[in-house]
């Protein structure tokens, strides 16, 4: 089964990042053909700061690789690198409807948090729908909160098919449902652009700064503390088995309980899980060369597979005029 995501390189990657999408890929890489990239023509609708871009986007390539994606049992590769892409978004671009972008409300949060209204943000989930359709993605794993932007790549699919004949697969979504959104500090979920993000490789300083800062209520500590909506226990519970968040469920349940002796175990927690990954990545990091040319070469077997779809949409939509 061929499966497939990315991510965005817009900022250092954090708990969210990870839990809901890179170690779902480190696990699908052992028996599914996985694709795997990242997005930075999609960070172009947040970020103007083209070194920065740079900068994340290698340094997301490191993070990706040292938390055990294999470039030989996937195809890893950036978004950019492979061009037939954006070619590929104008031939999909004609049978999206307005209305269906519209509808959009990933859009509308967006704007509401305060990214600038653009036609890149409006029109992202075409390019997204070409990001999926022109591999062949049988699954694509998104978040809950993505779960509309993959309703939009098949509906997408289904009227490029009906319009010009079958071209695309059309892909499934595939959705953890035991998996909550992950919140950040302030309790809204994580993201880079909320600025509320725990993130995998901070330095241990600045690591124990961002949990103890995590948001909680006024519950006196003789008194039992909430578990739904609150974010120390959605957090902690990532790390936990079944009978592990039940014992945190009974801890916060039972009278006494200090949040700030918590925030502290969450951090140790935390910090411990990523300890041989950080020595991995510090690895990466020193070696640039490496990190380019396995770019590179996922992006050349990205592109193999990408110009037989893109081919196969030119034709169907009249382009090769050579071939009447």
């Amino acid at each position: 089964m061929r499966i497939l995501s990315g991510i965005q390189p817009s900022g250092s990657l954090h708990l969210g990042n990870y839990f809901g999408m890179m170690k779902r890929m480190v696990d699908y890489q052992k028996n599914n053909e996985l694709f795997c990239f990242l997005v930075n023509y999609h960070a172009l609708t947040s970020v103007f700061d083209a070194a920065f871009l740079r900068r994340q986007t290698y340094e997301a390539a490191c993070d990706f690789l040292a938390l055990g994606l294999d470039p030989n049992k996937s195809v890893f590769y950036i978004q950019s690198d492979v061009p037939e892409v954006t070619e590929l978004t104008w031939l999909l671009s004609n049978v999206t409807g307005m209305g269906l972008l519209e509808r959009n409300h990933s859009y509308k949060d967006k704007v509401a948090k305060g990214i600038p209204a653009s036609h890149g943000l409006f029109s992202y989930p075409v390019l997204m729908a070409a990001d999926i359709l022109m591999y062949g993605a049988d699954k694509v794993p998104v978040g809950k909160d993505q779960k509309q932007h993959l309703e939009i790549a098949r509906d997408i699919a289904f009227r490029f098919n009906s319009t010009y004949g079958e071209t695309f697969v059309v892909p499934e979504p595939d959705i953890e449902d035991d998996l909550a959104v992950v919140p950040g500090i302030d309790g809204q979920k994580m993201s880079k652009s909320y600025g509320n993000a725990i993130e995998i490789f901070s330095d241990e300083k600045t690591l124990k700064k961002k949990v103890m800062s995590i948001k909680t209520d006024s519950t006196p500590v003789d008194q039992p503390k909430p578990v739904e909506g609150n974010p120390l226990y959605d957090i902690y519970a990532l790390f936990l088995d079944a009978r592990g968040k039940a014992e945190l469920k009974e801890r916060l349940l039972t009278p006494g309980l200090k949040y700030g002796d918590l925030k502290k175990e969450i951090f140790g927690v935390i910090w411990d899980y990523f300890e041989p990954f950080r020595n991995e990545r510090k690895k990466l990091s020193e070696d640039r060369g490496f990190v380019v040319d396995t770019m590179k070469k996922g992006a050349s077997k990205a592109r193999q597979v990408a110009s037989v779809y893109l081919e196969k949409a030119r034709h169907n939509v009249g382009l090769d005029y050579w071939n009447e």
